[in-house]
């Protein structure tokens, strides 16, 4: 199965069951993140573990420790409006990349909840971005 076909299954049955997936996902708080593609101006759509902090939700560009940032990390950098699903919900948020010695202290509260990060952290040269979705109020 190829990592597009995976990736399908797992977003239609987050759709189905109310956010909840089986399988590797299935104890994973989970949200799917709609970036519109930097150059291609198209909606993609990835399912993304999350952590919370508070009102915000936070995600980490992990790639499973890949040498690159993943695709939707470049999508968020051109269109920082995306959509959010988490469980039956779906809003419109702002994503923002963070940086420096908050990026450090949101990291260490990712790795805190979901330790699993800290070994994609250390098997890249790259620093993992961690990226902030906050809610946006509709008017």
């Amino acid at each position: 199965m190829s990592y597009a076909d995976f990736t399908r299954q797992v977003i239609e049955e987050f759709r189905a069951n109310g956010g909840r997936v089986g399988g590797p996902f299935e104890a994973a708080d989970l949200v799917l993140l709609t970036t519109t593609g930097a150059r291609s101006g198209r909606p993609h759509t990835v399912p993304l573990g999350v952590v919370h902090d508070g009102e915000r939700l936070l995600v980490v560009g992990s790639a499973g420790g890949a040498p690159r940032h993943p695709a939707w990390y470049h999508n968020v950098l051109a269109h920082p409006g995306v959509t959010v699903e988490h469980g039956d919900e779906v809003f419109a948020a702002h994503a923002e990349p963070a940086e420096g010695a908050d990026r450090d202290r949101l990291f260490a509260l990712v790795v805190s909840v979901a330790p699993g990060y800290a070994d994609y952290q250390r098997s890249t040269t790259r620093t993992l971005p961690v990226v902030v979705l906050r809610r946006v109020t509709p008017p």
